[in-house]
């Protein structure tokens, strides 16, 4: 593990035009924030550079002075703005006007102050639900805008979808190196585990904790057949540290494993399982909806310029993640 960890920093170490960098990172507190942290904290931080995270208690971002105030103390050269209004399925569908409205306030107030502050380069985060409902696989970067996305996340998805739009019109009128990234589905230490409106994999780890601790079976909603391509908080981080640096394009770039490090639900619940030594009964309720078989996306943009990033190991990312959970279960968010 250690001589992996080694060539993914020294992919990502390589030397950079980022002295006297300041770079803000908003969400600084959530899952990706934390993990950026993180790997800067085992090597990655760079000479001439400084990390400035901000949570929603340093600044309200959705209001324009309070962000402003925030980056005239900061004076920041790059931004990585991570801070969103996220939720799942259900909160999704239920809050739609919530979710569009306060995503879009955010980030035009990131788009007004970059501007403003003659920030060097601002990456901001995307989503995979961003794709169309209906469209061909594996989805690539040039098919975002290629039909309308699904119904259940419409606001949410509209706007990190626009934020791509107005990347481009910040740099056809104004020269700006506004881009974004697109990850797949994230996990690690730090997530939502909640189960009634987390993601996938964080309510697997709460409600296989929680079968464990009642003596009763962990089931598991669904066949386990659909097929998922899962990104580990650190690889994304080491990955948007990266782009922060070096990724030099308008256009997004999606961050994911390669499609042959697709896992279905049954694999990533088995995985699960043996992290937790889990030794009750496995149940899979088929009487539940199994959503989408398959989502894959392409990462051979992302291939092309890192070709021999190494992601960590998923047995490895869920053992870590679990391992964090059950240490840290009084406080996790659940």
């Amino acid at each position: 593990a250690s001589d992996i960890a080694l060539v993914r920093t020294s992919i990502l170490a390589r030397p950079s035009a980022m002295s006297d960098a300041v770079i803000l990172v908003t969400g600084g507190s959530g899952l990706v924030g934390q993990a950026v942290q993180e790997v800067l904290a085992e090597g990655l931080q760079l000479p001439g550079e400084r990390w400035v995270f901000a949570s929603s208690k340093d600044a309200d971002l959705g209001n324009l002075e309070s962000a402003r105030r925030l980056f005239e103390e900061l004076k920041p050269t790059h931004v990585l703005h991570l801070a969103a209004r996220v939720g799942g399925l259900f909160s999704n569908m239920k809050y739609k006007v919530e979710f569009w409205a306060e995503n879009i306030q955010m980030q035009t107030n990131m788009f007004t102050l970059c501007k403003e502050y003659n920030v060097k380069k601002l990456v901001s985060c995307l989503s995979t639900c961003v794709f169309p409902d209906r469209t061909t696989y594996p989805i690539d970067e040039t098919m975002i805008h290629n039909g309308p996305p699904h119904s259940s996340n419409m606001g949410y998805a509209y706007a990190k979808r626009m934020v791509d739009m107005v990347n481009h019109l910040y740099h056809e009128q104004h020269g700006c190196m506004f881009t974004s990234v697109v990850p797949t589905n994230i996990f690690g230490k730090h997530d939502n585990f909640n189960i009634e409106d987390g993601h996938v994999i964080p309510g697997l780890v709460n409600k296989c904790y929680l079968a464990k601790q009642k003596g009763e079976p962990f089931t598991i909603w669904g066949s386990g057949s659909p097929l998922r391509q899962f990104i580990y908080s650190k690889d994304l981080a080491r990955l948007m540290i990266w782009a922060v640096r070096s990724y030099e394009e308008v256009e997004p770039i999606i961050l994911s494993v390669d499609e042959a490090a697709e896992v279905t639900i049954e694999q990533v619940a088995r995985g699960v399982v043996k992290a937790m030594n889990f030794t009750g009964p496995v149940v899979f309720d088929s009487t539940k909806a199994d959503g989408q078989h398959k989502k894959t996306a392409n990462n051979g943009k992302l291939r092309k310029y890192l070709p021999d990033f190494q992601f960590t190991p998923f047995e490895q990312a869920i053992g870590e993640t679990v391992e964090w959970f059950e240490a840290n279960y009084a406080t996790a968010r659940k």
